[in-house]
């Protein structure tokens, strides 16, 4: 007897989802193991500064505070991107990509003047185990978020020229779901490292 039972396409999975959309969550995953640790490495050393200056002197909460908001503000801007490819908008998708784009270099570009400025103030890399521990941390969440805006510019790019083999909302989703993994953890590095003193 032929097995006529009909597929959605792209869902490969028992779970509902499509094999994209699940390899994603198990990057996702695999990325919450590796900032939980790096995060985990901070909360250990934040309070070991001897011979260099410590949180209080060097942060910034006002600037940091604004940088924050303006990487919240590019989640909106995401979730409008991904309602915008699943009513088929592509000028509207690309737009929102676009914004979001911005919005992530902008919060990149904070952090770098936050870095000369820590810098400026002698509080290197190799100053303390503290700077050791919060430039890993705060570089590499800077360097997630650089991957995520090279990875909306090149999606504009492709929805531009047409050439998206598949469904374009679920690739549009799919990066919408790294991006708001680096909001979520820039919220938990935020809150852990600037707002609760060592």
């Amino acid at each position: 007897m032929a097995d006529t039972t009909i597929h959605a396409p792209g869902h490969g999975t028992t779970t509902g989802l499509s094999n994209n959309k699940l390899a994603m969550w198990m990057f996702l995953g695999s990325e919450c193991l590796l900032f939980g640790g790096l995060i985990s490495t901070y909360m250990l050393y934040r309070g070991r500064h001897e011979g260099g200056p410590g949180p209080a002197q060097v942060f910034d909460i006002p600037l940091t505070s604004v940088s924050s908001f303006v990487l919240l503000m590019s989640s909106l801007t995401m979730v409008l991107a991904v309602n915008a490819a699943k009513a088929k908008d592509d000028r509207n998708t690309k737009l929102w990509l676009t914004v979001t784009a911005l919005l992530g270099s902008l919060f990149v570009g904070g952090q770098v003047y936050e870095f000369t400025a820590f810098y400026k103030e002698g509080l290197g890399f190799t100053t303390s185990l503290f700077s050791s521990s919060f430039f890993t941390l705060t570089g590499f969440h800077g360097v997630h978020v650089s991957i995520g805006v090279m990875m909306l510019l090149a999606l504009v790019a492709i929805i531009s020229r047409g050439r998206i083999t598949g469904d374009k909302a679920e690739a549009v989703e799919m990066i919408g779901l790294y991006w708001h993994f680096v909001d979520v953890v820039w919220v938990v590095i935020f809150t852990l490292v600037y707002l609760i003193p060592a």
